[in-house]
């Protein structure tokens, strides 16, 4: 066991089946393959949240429908490559604790040693509700007890008003199914409707998923006519995104994204943000993320906008594009101070660290 460098080699001698997914800004799975390469710092973390690596290693040896799971939360380096020294210190917990046997119930010291672990974390409601629908849908199992009422309020049956029995477990498992034709239907024609009370969740249900046209349409449409409105819905429009995020490549979303960042009156933080921390992959593309920060300098403070900043540099898919805007030669005054206040700030924190 001492020979052990990975997680997937510990798995692999426990002769665990196991399957690993990203809980940072969205539930989305990770292949194996380039979790071994994430482990082997081959490869940056393709989605860090604040510096770390928020993964869920769900793993069975003979019954996958009750799998065993670790909530693991690892620090990242500068260039977004997993802390080698974080992930040994895991396993050697983890072997100190279980040995070989990762699936035997562990004795109250046992338990004790694991509860201890410092990479430990508890994900929100929202991502325990989707990564147990996406699963129990992965291992070809019935939907939770809650799907039944869900799907049942989307065909209208119900009347929209009568919300109150629907719960995030209910909406995540119809989310997980919106591309079977059906469920597909059932809740374009529903989402005209929807309250905010049923919208709001739905919208974070739906960005861990891939939309079919018919839904990304909708949604779209919904976008257009909240922003025909002389007055916006800031929190509806922010949903809208949200909902969408899952096809931050398709043309439609891309349309939208345009639009907010050329709409002054969504130069609003939650509505970039949600752009930026869910539909990230629409930014990289040069002239989008110039614009986008062009119009972010126009109403947030020097702080918001590092943080900002911070967020999408750390994004490997993003941070080449953005370092190319950053030195621009054609970007406005505006944005020129705000990155030149930017630049003596990280100079401030590294004289700080040195």
């Amino acid at each position: 066991m001492s020979q052990i460098d990975t997680l997937s080699e510990l798995l692999q001698v426990s002769e665990s089946n196991y399957r690993v997914f990203d809980l940072g800004r969205k539930v989305e799975k990770i292949s194996k393959a380039d979790f071994e390469r994430i482990e082997q710092a081959m490869m940056p973390y393709p989605s860090p949240l604040q510096g770390h690596a928020h993964l869920a290693v769900v793993f069975w040896q003979k019954r996958p429908e009750k799998p065993y799971i670790w909530f693991i939360k690892l620090p990242l380096d500068e260039r977004g490559l997993l802390n080698q020294a974080a992930r040994n210190h895991f396993i050697a917990i983890i072997i100190e604790a279980l040995g070989k046997d990762l699936t035997v119930d562990p004795t109250e010291k046992q338990e004790e040693l694991l509860k201890s672990n410092p990479y430990n974390f508890t994900p929100s409601q929202y991502k325990l509700a989707a990564l147990n629908a996406t699963l129990k849908y992965e291992f070809k199992q019935p939907a939770s007890q809650y799907f039944e009422h869900c799907h049942l309020y989307f065909t209208g049956e119900l009347g929209w008003d009568n919300w109150q029995g629907i719960g995030v477990q209910g909406l995540c498992d119809f989310a997980v199914r919106t591309h079977e034709a059906a469920n597909a239907d059932i809740l374009a024609t529903a989402l005209p409707h929807l309250p905010e009370q049923v919208f709001t969740p739905l919208s974070v249900a739906l960005e861990n998923q891939p939309l079919p046209v018919s839904l990304i349409n909708v949604l779209a449409d919904l976008a257009k006519a909240e922003l025909a409105n002389e007055s916006i819905n800031t929190s509806r429009i922010s949903s809208l995104v949200r909902a969408m995020s899952g096809n931050a490549l398709n043309p439609a979303f891309l349309e939208l994204a345009d639009t907010l960042i050329a709409d002054e009156r969504c130069q609003q933080l939650e509505i970039m943000v949600s752009i930026s921390g869910r539909g990230w992959m629409a930014l990289a593309d040069y002239d989008r993320m110039q614009r986008f920060l062009e119009a972010v300098t126009e109403f947030v403070d020097d702080a918001t906008f590092f943080a900002l900043f911070q967020d999408l540099v750390a994004l490997p898919m993003i941070r080449p594009v953005l370092l190319q805007v950053i030195r621009s030669e054609t970007r406005s005054k505006a944005l020129e101070a705000a990155i030149g206040t930017l630049f003596k700030t990280m100079q401030g924190q590294t004289k700080q660290q040195g």
